[in-house]
Protein backbone atom coordinates (compact mmCIF):
# COMPACT_ATOMS: atom_id res chain seq x y z
CA UNK A 1 0.00 0.00 0.00
CA UNK A 2 1.08 3.54 -0.63
CA UNK A 3 0.45 6.86 1.09
CA UNK A 4 -1.72 8.91 -1.28
CA UNK A 5 -0.29 12.11 0.18
CA UNK A 6 3.20 10.96 -0.84
CA UNK A 7 1.95 10.25 -4.37
CA UNK A 8 0.38 13.74 -4.52
CA UNK A 9 3.57 15.37 -3.23
CA UNK A 10 5.98 13.45 -5.46
CA UNK A 11 4.14 11.86 -8.40
CA UNK A 12 7.31 11.75 -10.49
CA UNK A 13 9.08 9.51 -7.94
CA UNK A 14 6.07 7.18 -7.81
CA UNK A 15 5.88 6.87 -11.60
CA UNK A 16 9.66 6.43 -11.87
CA UNK A 17 9.42 3.50 -9.47
CA UNK A 18 6.62 2.00 -11.54
CA UNK A 19 8.63 2.47 -14.73
CA UNK A 20 11.49 0.50 -13.15
CA UNK A 21 8.94 -2.27 -12.54
CA UNK A 22 8.06 -2.05 -16.24
CA UNK A 23 4.64 -0.61 -15.39
CA UNK A 24 2.88 2.44 -16.88
CA UNK A 25 2.48 5.73 -14.95
CA UNK A 26 -0.48 5.85 -12.59
CA UNK A 27 -0.04 8.95 -10.43
CA UNK A 28 -2.39 11.15 -12.48
CA UNK A 29 -5.26 8.67 -12.16
CA UNK A 30 -4.70 8.26 -8.43
CA UNK A 31 -4.44 12.01 -7.82
CA UNK A 32 -7.62 12.65 -9.84
CA UNK A 33 -9.56 10.00 -7.91
CA UNK A 34 -8.25 11.32 -4.60
CA UNK A 35 -9.26 14.86 -5.60
CA UNK A 36 -12.74 13.60 -6.45
CA UNK A 37 -12.98 11.85 -3.10
CA UNK A 38 -11.75 14.86 -1.15
CA UNK A 39 -14.07 17.24 -3.06
CA UNK A 40 -17.08 15.09 -2.19
CA UNK A 41 -15.92 14.91 1.41
CA UNK A 42 -15.46 18.69 1.59
CA UNK A 43 -18.88 19.25 0.02
CA UNK A 44 -20.47 16.97 2.60
CA UNK A 45 -18.69 18.76 5.45
CA UNK A 46 -19.80 22.16 4.16
CA UNK A 47 -23.40 20.97 3.86
CA UNK A 48 -23.22 19.49 7.33
CA UNK A 49 -22.03 22.83 8.71
CA UNK A 50 -24.86 24.60 6.86
CA UNK A 51 -27.37 22.06 8.16
CA UNK A 52 -26.23 22.64 11.73
CA UNK A 53 -26.59 26.38 11.22
CA UNK A 54 -30.09 25.97 9.78
CA UNK A 55 -31.11 23.68 12.64
CA UNK A 56 -30.25 26.47 15.09
CA UNK A 57 -32.32 28.91 13.00
CA UNK A 58 -35.29 26.53 13.10
CA UNK A 59 -35.06 26.40 16.88
CA UNK A 60 -34.86 30.18 17.12
CA UNK A 61 -37.80 30.73 14.75
CA UNK A 62 -39.99 28.24 16.56
CA UNK A 63 -39.10 29.74 19.94
CA UNK A 64 -40.40 33.08 18.61
CA UNK A 65 -43.49 31.49 17.12
CA UNK A 66 -42.36 32.28 13.58
CA UNK A 67 -42.75 30.17 10.46
CA UNK A 68 -39.75 27.83 9.97
CA UNK A 69 -41.10 25.86 7.00
CA UNK A 70 -38.76 27.43 4.42
CA UNK A 71 -35.72 26.71 6.52
CA UNK A 72 -36.95 23.17 7.21
CA UNK A 73 -37.38 22.63 3.46
CA UNK A 74 -33.77 23.69 2.90
CA UNK A 75 -32.64 21.25 5.59
CA UNK A 76 -34.57 18.46 3.88
CA UNK A 77 -32.98 19.33 0.53
CA UNK A 78 -29.56 19.37 2.15
CA UNK A 79 -30.17 15.91 3.58
CA UNK A 80 -30.65 14.50 0.07
CA UNK A 81 -27.61 16.35 -1.28
CA UNK A 82 -25.50 15.15 1.65
CA UNK A 83 -26.50 11.56 0.91
CA UNK A 84 -25.40 12.07 -2.70
CA UNK A 85 -22.06 13.58 -1.61
CA UNK A 86 -21.50 10.75 0.86
CA UNK A 87 -22.23 8.14 -1.83
CA UNK A 88 -19.86 9.93 -4.23
CA UNK A 89 -17.12 10.04 -1.58
CA UNK A 90 -17.55 6.34 -0.78
CA UNK A 91 -17.55 5.35 -4.45
CA UNK A 92 -14.36 7.33 -5.15
CA UNK A 93 -12.71 5.94 -2.00
CA UNK A 94 -13.61 2.37 -2.98
CA UNK A 95 -12.27 2.82 -6.50
CA UNK A 96 -9.10 4.43 -5.14
CA UNK A 97 -8.54 1.62 -2.66
CA UNK A 98 -9.06 -1.05 -5.34
CA UNK A 99 -6.27 0.58 -7.35
CA UNK A 100 -3.91 1.06 -4.40
CA UNK A 101 -4.17 -2.53 -3.15
CA UNK A 102 -3.28 -3.89 -6.59
CA UNK A 103 -0.07 -1.84 -6.97
CA UNK A 104 3.17 -3.77 -6.27
CA UNK A 105 5.88 -2.38 -4.06
CA UNK A 106 8.42 -0.06 -5.67
CA UNK A 107 12.01 -1.33 -6.04
CA UNK A 108 14.89 -0.06 -3.95
CA UNK A 109 17.34 2.19 -5.77
CA UNK A 110 20.08 -0.47 -5.94
CA UNK A 111 17.88 -3.17 -7.50
CA UNK A 112 19.03 -3.96 -11.07
CA UNK A 113 16.54 -3.13 -13.81
CA UNK A 114 15.21 -5.74 -16.19
CA UNK A 115 12.17 -7.60 -17.44
CA UNK A 116 12.90 -11.15 -16.27
CA UNK A 117 15.43 -13.49 -14.66
CA UNK A 118 17.97 -12.81 -17.42
CA UNK A 119 18.68 -9.45 -15.76
CA UNK A 120 19.20 -10.83 -12.25
CA UNK A 121 22.63 -10.06 -10.79
CA UNK A 122 24.82 -12.77 -9.31
CA UNK A 123 26.42 -11.60 -6.06
CA UNK A 124 28.49 -14.64 -5.13
CA UNK A 125 28.87 -18.36 -5.71
CA UNK A 126 29.84 -20.53 -2.73
CA UNK A 127 31.12 -24.10 -2.64
CA UNK A 128 32.54 -26.37 -5.30
CA UNK A 129 30.25 -28.39 -7.51
CA UNK A 130 30.69 -32.14 -7.00
CA UNK A 131 32.46 -34.22 -9.64
CA UNK A 132 30.94 -37.60 -10.42
CA UNK A 133 32.52 -40.60 -12.13
CA UNK A 134 29.03 -41.37 -13.46
CA UNK A 135 26.12 -39.47 -14.92
CA UNK A 136 24.27 -37.99 -11.93
CA UNK A 137 20.58 -38.77 -11.63
CA UNK A 138 17.72 -36.45 -10.74
CA UNK A 139 16.24 -36.70 -7.26
CA UNK A 140 13.07 -38.51 -8.29
CA UNK A 141 15.10 -41.22 -10.03
CA UNK A 142 17.15 -41.71 -6.88
CA UNK A 143 14.15 -41.69 -4.53
CA UNK A 144 12.08 -44.04 -6.66
CA UNK A 145 14.98 -46.49 -7.14
CA UNK A 146 15.34 -46.64 -3.35
CA UNK A 147 11.63 -47.38 -3.10
CA UNK A 148 11.16 -44.41 -0.73
CA UNK A 149 9.57 -41.78 -2.98
CA UNK A 150 6.27 -42.35 -4.77
CA UNK A 151 4.34 -39.89 -6.90
CA UNK A 152 1.93 -42.62 -8.03
CA UNK A 153 0.84 -43.31 -4.44
CA UNK A 154 0.37 -39.58 -3.88
CA UNK A 155 -1.65 -39.28 -7.09
CA UNK A 156 -4.07 -41.95 -5.85
CA UNK A 157 -4.62 -39.90 -2.71
CA UNK A 158 -4.49 -36.33 -3.94
CA UNK A 159 -3.68 -36.02 -7.64
CA UNK A 160 -0.69 -34.43 -9.35
CA UNK A 161 2.02 -32.37 -7.61
CA UNK A 162 2.06 -34.38 -4.40
CA UNK A 163 4.55 -36.97 -3.10
CA UNK A 164 4.68 -39.76 -0.54
CA UNK A 165 8.01 -40.22 1.25
CA UNK A 166 8.71 -43.36 3.27
CA UNK A 167 11.26 -44.79 5.63
CA UNK A 168 14.68 -43.16 5.66
CA UNK A 169 13.64 -40.38 3.25
CA UNK A 170 10.71 -39.40 5.46
CA UNK A 171 13.10 -39.35 8.40
CA UNK A 172 15.65 -37.35 6.41
CA UNK A 173 13.01 -34.74 5.63
CA UNK A 174 12.25 -34.47 9.35
CA UNK A 175 15.97 -34.31 10.18
CA UNK A 176 16.52 -31.44 7.74
CA UNK A 177 13.70 -29.42 9.26
CA UNK A 178 14.88 -30.09 12.83
CA UNK A 179 18.44 -29.10 11.97
CA UNK A 180 17.26 -25.81 10.44
CA UNK A 181 15.10 -24.92 13.44
CA UNK A 182 17.87 -25.75 15.89
CA UNK A 183 20.32 -23.58 13.95
CA UNK A 184 18.03 -20.56 13.62
CA UNK A 185 16.84 -20.64 17.22
CA UNK A 186 20.06 -21.78 18.88
CA UNK A 187 22.60 -19.63 17.02
CA UNK A 188 20.75 -16.87 15.19
CA UNK A 189 18.29 -15.69 17.82
CA UNK A 190 15.00 -16.47 16.09
CA UNK A 191 12.00 -17.33 18.26
CA UNK A 192 10.29 -20.52 17.18
CA UNK A 193 6.55 -20.17 16.61
CA UNK A 194 3.88 -22.78 15.94
CA UNK A 195 1.23 -20.76 14.07
CA UNK A 196 -2.19 -21.67 12.63
CA UNK A 197 -2.17 -23.11 9.11
CA UNK A 198 -5.55 -21.53 8.36
CA UNK A 199 -5.93 -17.74 8.28
CA UNK A 200 -8.53 -15.08 7.61
CA UNK A 201 -8.75 -12.80 4.59
CA UNK A 202 -7.14 -9.97 6.56
CA UNK A 203 -3.93 -11.94 7.14
CA UNK A 204 -3.44 -12.67 3.44
CA UNK A 205 -4.34 -9.07 2.62
CA UNK A 206 -1.73 -7.83 5.09
CA UNK A 207 1.13 -9.68 3.41
CA UNK A 208 -0.10 -8.96 -0.12
CA UNK A 209 -1.50 -12.28 -1.35
CA UNK A 210 -5.03 -10.85 -1.43
CA UNK A 211 -6.84 -9.62 -3.38
CA UNK A 212 -4.53 -9.86 -6.40
CA UNK A 213 -3.36 -13.46 -6.03
CA UNK A 214 -6.47 -15.25 -4.76
CA UNK A 215 -6.24 -17.88 -7.49
CA UNK A 216 -2.84 -18.96 -6.17
CA UNK A 217 -4.33 -19.89 -2.78
CA UNK A 218 -6.50 -22.70 -1.39
CA UNK A 219 -9.69 -21.53 0.35
CA UNK A 220 -11.90 -23.64 2.59
CA UNK A 221 -15.68 -23.71 2.43
CA UNK A 222 -15.70 -22.00 5.82
CA UNK A 223 -13.90 -18.97 4.34
CA UNK A 224 -10.44 -19.55 5.81
CA UNK A 225 -7.33 -19.88 3.66
CA UNK A 226 -4.56 -22.49 3.83
CA UNK A 227 -1.28 -20.62 4.28
CA UNK A 228 0.99 -20.44 1.20
CA UNK A 229 3.90 -19.83 3.59
CA UNK A 230 4.23 -19.14 7.31
CA UNK A 231 5.32 -15.64 6.33
CA UNK A 232 1.58 -14.90 6.48
CA UNK A 233 0.85 -15.74 10.15
CA UNK A 234 4.31 -14.76 11.40
CA UNK A 235 4.29 -11.29 9.82
CA UNK A 236 0.71 -10.68 10.93
CA UNK A 237 1.76 -11.11 14.56
CA UNK A 238 2.63 -7.41 14.23
CA UNK A 239 -0.72 -6.42 12.69
CA UNK A 240 -2.49 -3.53 14.47
CA UNK A 241 0.38 -3.29 16.97
CA UNK A 242 2.37 -0.25 18.12
CA UNK A 243 5.76 -1.67 19.10
CA UNK A 244 8.33 0.00 21.30
CA UNK A 245 11.28 0.70 18.99
CA UNK A 246 13.71 -0.60 21.57
CA UNK A 247 12.07 -4.05 21.31
CA UNK A 248 12.89 -4.34 17.60
CA UNK A 249 13.74 -6.42 15.72
CA UNK A 250 11.27 -9.22 16.27
CA UNK A 251 12.67 -12.39 14.70
CA UNK A 252 10.44 -15.43 14.19
CA UNK A 253 10.92 -18.84 12.62
CA UNK A 254 8.43 -21.64 11.99
CA UNK A 255 8.22 -25.02 10.33
CA UNK A 256 4.89 -25.40 8.56
CA UNK A 257 3.36 -27.05 5.57
CA UNK A 258 2.74 -24.61 2.73
CA UNK A 259 -0.14 -24.89 0.27
CA UNK A 260 -0.11 -23.37 -3.22
CA UNK A 261 -2.40 -23.93 -6.19
CA UNK A 262 0.48 -23.31 -8.64
CA UNK A 263 -2.14 -21.78 -10.93
CA UNK A 264 0.46 -20.35 -13.29
CA UNK A 265 2.82 -23.32 -13.28
CA UNK A 266 1.23 -25.54 -15.93
CA UNK A 267 3.95 -27.55 -17.64
CA UNK A 268 6.68 -26.45 -15.22
CA UNK A 269 8.55 -29.05 -13.13
CA UNK A 270 5.82 -31.62 -13.62
CA UNK A 271 8.10 -34.40 -12.38
CA UNK A 272 9.61 -34.49 -8.94
CA UNK A 273 9.42 -32.39 -5.80
CA UNK A 274 10.48 -28.97 -7.09
CA UNK A 275 6.98 -27.52 -7.52
CA UNK A 276 4.24 -29.03 -5.39
CA UNK A 277 0.84 -28.12 -3.99
CA UNK A 278 2.01 -29.02 -0.46
CA UNK A 279 5.52 -28.78 0.95
CA UNK A 280 7.37 -28.11 4.19
CA UNK A 281 9.33 -24.92 4.73
CA UNK A 282 11.23 -23.31 7.57
CA UNK A 283 10.42 -19.60 7.34
CA UNK A 284 12.30 -16.61 8.72
CA UNK A 285 10.44 -13.35 9.46
CA UNK A 286 11.77 -10.10 10.89
CA UNK A 287 9.79 -7.09 12.08
CA UNK A 288 12.49 -4.43 11.89
CA UNK A 289 13.16 -0.84 12.79
CA UNK A 290 12.68 1.22 9.61
CA UNK A 291 16.23 2.57 9.82
CA UNK A 292 17.85 -0.88 10.02
CA UNK A 293 15.98 -3.10 7.57
CA UNK A 294 18.79 -3.20 4.99
CA UNK A 295 21.15 -4.55 7.62
CA UNK A 296 18.50 -7.03 8.77
CA UNK A 297 18.00 -8.15 5.16
CA UNK A 298 21.67 -9.01 4.77
CA UNK A 299 21.66 -10.78 8.13
CA UNK A 300 18.62 -12.90 7.25
CA UNK A 301 20.19 -13.92 3.94
CA UNK A 302 23.40 -14.96 5.70
CA UNK A 303 21.37 -17.11 8.13
CA UNK A 304 19.76 -18.94 5.22
CA UNK A 305 23.15 -19.33 3.52
CA UNK A 306 24.64 -20.88 6.65
CA UNK A 307 22.23 -23.81 6.38
CA UNK A 308 23.65 -24.66 2.95
CA UNK A 309 27.23 -24.16 4.10
CA UNK A 310 26.83 -26.63 6.95
CA UNK A 311 25.12 -29.12 4.67
CA UNK A 312 28.02 -28.80 2.22
CA UNK A 313 25.76 -27.81 -0.68
CA UNK A 314 27.08 -25.47 -3.41
CA UNK A 315 24.94 -22.42 -4.07
CA UNK A 316 24.87 -18.90 -5.40
CA UNK A 317 23.17 -15.68 -4.27
CA UNK A 318 21.53 -13.40 -6.81
CA UNK A 319 19.75 -10.06 -6.56
CA UNK A 320 16.46 -10.18 -8.42
CA UNK A 321 15.89 -7.50 -11.03
CA UNK A 322 12.90 -5.17 -10.98
CA UNK A 323 10.91 -7.36 -13.36
CA UNK A 324 11.47 -10.58 -11.41
CA UNK A 325 10.66 -9.46 -7.85
CA UNK A 326 7.57 -10.52 -5.95
CA UNK A 327 4.57 -8.24 -5.42
CA UNK A 328 5.40 -7.09 -1.87
CA UNK A 329 9.19 -6.90 -2.14
CA UNK A 330 11.33 -3.80 -2.59
CA UNK A 331 14.49 -5.91 -2.79
CA UNK A 332 15.04 -9.67 -2.94
CA UNK A 333 18.04 -11.94 -2.66
CA UNK A 334 17.44 -15.40 -4.08
CA UNK A 335 19.62 -18.30 -2.99
CA UNK A 336 19.94 -21.00 -5.64
CA UNK A 337 21.33 -24.44 -4.82
CA UNK A 338 23.24 -26.51 -7.36
CA UNK A 339 21.40 -29.62 -8.60
CA UNK A 340 23.76 -31.97 -10.49
CA UNK A 341 20.91 -34.05 -11.88
CA UNK A 342 19.50 -30.97 -13.60
CA UNK A 343 22.93 -29.43 -14.21
CA UNK A 344 21.44 -26.17 -12.99
CA UNK A 345 21.03 -23.85 -10.02
CA UNK A 346 17.48 -23.81 -8.61
CA UNK A 347 15.91 -21.49 -6.08
CA UNK A 348 15.90 -22.79 -2.52
CA UNK A 349 15.38 -19.53 -0.63
CA UNK A 350 14.04 -16.07 -1.38
CA UNK A 351 14.83 -13.35 1.18
CA UNK A 352 12.90 -10.11 0.74
CA UNK A 353 12.83 -6.71 2.37
CA UNK A 354 9.30 -5.35 1.98
CA UNK A 355 10.00 -1.99 3.62
CA UNK A 356 6.77 -0.49 5.00
CA UNK A 357 4.62 -1.95 2.20
CA UNK A 358 3.10 -4.78 4.25
CA UNK A 359 3.15 -2.78 7.48
CA UNK A 360 0.81 -0.17 5.94
CA UNK A 361 -1.62 -2.90 4.96
CA UNK A 362 -1.42 -4.42 8.47
CA UNK A 363 -1.23 -1.13 10.39
CA UNK A 364 1.95 -2.32 12.10
CA UNK A 365 3.82 0.57 13.68
CA UNK A 366 6.57 1.42 16.14
CA UNK A 367 7.11 4.30 18.53
CA UNK A 368 10.19 5.82 20.07
CA UNK A 369 10.00 5.87 23.90
CA UNK A 370 8.62 9.15 25.18
CA UNK A 371 7.19 10.25 21.83
CA UNK A 372 3.59 10.29 20.61
CA UNK A 373 4.21 9.87 16.89
CA UNK A 374 4.54 6.47 15.25
CA UNK A 375 6.26 5.07 12.18
CA UNK A 376 5.53 1.99 10.15
CA UNK A 377 7.86 -0.92 10.85
CA UNK A 378 9.65 -2.70 8.02
CA UNK A 379 8.89 -6.37 7.39
CA UNK A 380 11.23 -9.01 5.99
CA UNK A 381 10.77 -12.66 5.13
CA UNK A 382 12.89 -15.49 3.80
CA UNK A 383 13.07 -19.25 3.49
CA UNK A 384 15.47 -20.80 5.88
CA UNK A 385 15.08 -23.13 3.88
CA UNK A 386 12.46 -24.90 1.76
CA UNK A 387 12.71 -28.39 3.27
CA UNK A 388 11.64 -30.37 0.21
CA UNK A 389 14.08 -28.60 -2.08
CA UNK A 390 16.85 -29.13 0.47
CA UNK A 391 16.04 -32.84 0.42
CA UNK A 392 16.22 -32.73 -3.39
CA UNK A 393 19.63 -31.03 -3.23
CA UNK A 394 21.01 -33.58 -0.76
CA UNK A 395 19.83 -36.51 -2.87
CA UNK A 396 21.44 -35.10 -6.01
CA UNK A 397 24.69 -33.81 -4.49
CA UNK A 398 25.30 -36.78 -2.18
CA UNK A 399 24.25 -39.58 -4.54
CA UNK A 400 26.63 -42.51 -4.95
CA UNK A 401 27.30 -44.69 -7.98
CA UNK A 402 25.60 -47.70 -6.37
CA UNK A 403 22.34 -45.73 -5.97
CA UNK A 404 22.79 -45.00 -2.28
CA UNK A 405 22.85 -41.52 -0.76
CA UNK A 406 25.41 -40.30 1.79
CA UNK A 407 23.98 -38.26 4.65
CA UNK A 408 25.66 -34.91 5.44
CA UNK A 409 27.56 -35.10 8.71
CA UNK A 410 25.46 -32.43 10.46
CA UNK A 411 22.29 -34.46 9.88
CA UNK A 412 23.58 -37.80 11.15
CA UNK A 413 22.76 -37.10 14.81
CA UNK A 414 19.14 -36.56 13.70
CA UNK A 415 19.24 -39.86 11.79
CA UNK A 416 20.37 -41.97 14.76
CA UNK A 417 23.90 -42.04 13.37
CA UNK A 418 22.94 -43.34 9.92
CA UNK A 419 25.62 -42.40 7.39
CA UNK A 420 24.09 -43.65 4.15
CA UNK A 421 20.66 -44.48 2.81
CA UNK A 422 20.62 -47.71 0.85
CA UNK A 423 17.93 -50.14 -0.24
CA UNK A 424 19.05 -52.41 2.59
CA UNK A 425 18.46 -49.85 5.36
CA UNK A 426 15.65 -47.92 3.67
Amino acid sequence: MFDVKWIRDDPEAFDRGRARRNLPPLSAEIIALDAKRRAAQTSWQEMQARRNELSKQIGQLKSKGQDASAVMAEVAALKDKMAEAEAAEQAAAKELESILVSIPNLPADDVPEGFDEKSNREERAVGGKPNFAFTPKQHFEIGESLGLMSFDDAAKLSGARFVVLKGALARLERAIAQFMLDLHTGEFGYTEVSPPFLVRDSALFGTGQLPKFAEDQFRTEQGLWLIPTSEVPLTNLAADEIIDETALPWRFTALTPCFRSEAGAAGKDTRGMIRQHQFLKVELVSIAHPDHSDEEHRRMTSCAEEVLKRLGLPYRVITLCTGDMGFSAQKTYDIEVWLPGQNAYREISSCSNCGEFQARRMKARCRRPGEKGTRFVHTLNGSGLAVGRTLVAILENYQQQDGSVAIPAVLRPYMNGLERITKANA
